[in-house]
Formats: structure tokens, sequence, C-alpha cells
């Protein structure tokens, strides 16, 4: 099942790819702006359950996509990148095996544990 996953996610990193190289925009914005959705992990300075709703609110494929038909709706190619980067990295922290964090711990995800004690 974890290799069908994967090639499910590298799937949809590669549509992301493929939707940002359709905006136009130069690729050093793609790259300059792909990791920037883990800032979201700075919410966990404040507790737990307030790092895991942060991460989990930048890291979910749902909201990526309201972001892009926003951007859309609205003629706003800002939206649109901030979805498809949103959208590109979240497959791509999926591809790794990072999946949306449980509020017990920064290891405990929707695809398993992580990290160094993962028993």
């Amino acid at each position: 099942m974890k290799t069908v996953l994967q090639l499910e996610y590298a799937a949809l990193l590669l549509l992301g790819t493929f939707a940002f190289a359709a905006t136009g925009w130069s690729w050093w914005w793609f790259l300059g702006l792909f990791f920037l959705p883990d800032l979201s992990m700075f919410g966990y300075i404040f507790s737990q359950k307030a790092g895991a709703w942060t991460y989990n609110l930048f890291h979910h494929l749902g909201l990526a996509v309201i972001v892009y038909f926003a951007g859309k709706y609205f003629s706003s190619t800002e939206l649109e990148l901030a979805g498809i980067i949103l959208f590109s990295h979240s497959a791509f922290d999926r591809l790794l095996g990072y999946g949306l964090k449980y509020s017990d711990s920064f290891q405990n995800t929707h695809l398993g544990r992580i990290g160094k004690n993962r028993a």
C-alpha cells in the first residue's frame, strides 16, 4: 500500500509541476517558494495543538485547490501560484511520508509515525 500511495503523491506532484509550467512564472519562483508552507511549523512554538493546526492548514490539499480556483475566479495569478505551491509542496511532503499531524505529537501523522522513534 505504501508504494501505491507514493505513486499517487508523485503523480500529484507532477500535476502541480505541470500546473506551474502553464502559469508562465519563472521557475525561480517555484523553487524559491516551494518550502514556504513549512513555515507553518512555527505554530509548534506555542503548543502541539497550535502547531498541528497551522501545519495541517498549510498542508491540506483541499485548501490548495480552493486557493488555486479562487485565483482563477478572481483572475489573480498570485493566488493561482499560491495554490499551486501549496498543492505541490503538500504532495512532495506526502511522497516523503510526512502526513497531516495529530495534535499529540509532531511525529504522529495520518500516514503513520515519522522520525527515529517510530515504534
